[in-house]
């Protein structure tokens, strides 16, 4: 048999990988791969933890946003309703303002209308008697006719007021 380089090399690995597992590379260097394997495995786990807090949280502030939009659109909707009322009501008094003041033009002018009437009536009355008064004056000379005219006067006076 040929023992070349090779074989020799190989003989050396084989030795060397026997003292090593004697000497317990294997099992420092298992327990090492053991212990990042775990160290590893906490860290996935404190991922899916935190990925699962994450979603969580997303799912709260996607709540509240849900929450706060229905509510804004509550208060939008409550304003528009007010706001319906108050033009309602503004326009309810403002009719009930524009009847009021329309009602006492319609009185100030009756009151206006009744008052011409009477001093159209007195200044014709006042104008009848000056007329009578000179008639029957014309008519009526001497201390009779003063009498006669005197008492007509008063008559008619009291006739037409």
């Amino acid at each position: 048999m040929h023992f070349d380089a090779t074989f020799f090399a190989l003989v050396a690995l084989i030795i060397f990988l026997g003292i090593a597992a004697y000497a317990g590379a294997f099992r420092s260097m298992g327990a090492g791969l053991d212990a990042r394997s775990a160290r590893i495995q906490k860290d996935l786990d404190d991922a899916a933890r935190l990925r699962k807090e994450a979603e969580a949280l997303l799912a709260e502030y996607k709540q509240k946003r849900t929450d706060a939009e229905k509510e804004a659109a509550a208060i939008v909707a409550h304003a528009k309703t007010d706001a319906e009322e108050f033009a309602a009501e503004t326009r309810r008094k403002l009719a009930e303002s524009l009847e009021r003041r329309t009602r006492q033009a319609e009185q100030k002018i009756a009151q206006a209308e009744a008052s011409a009437i009477k001093d159209v009536r007195h200044a014709a009355t006042e104008m009848a008697i000056a007329a009578a008064q000179s008639l029957v004056a014309e008519g009526t000379k001497g201390a009779k006719g003063a009498d006669l005219i005197a008492t007509s006067i008063e008559a008619v006076k009291n006739r037409l007021n």
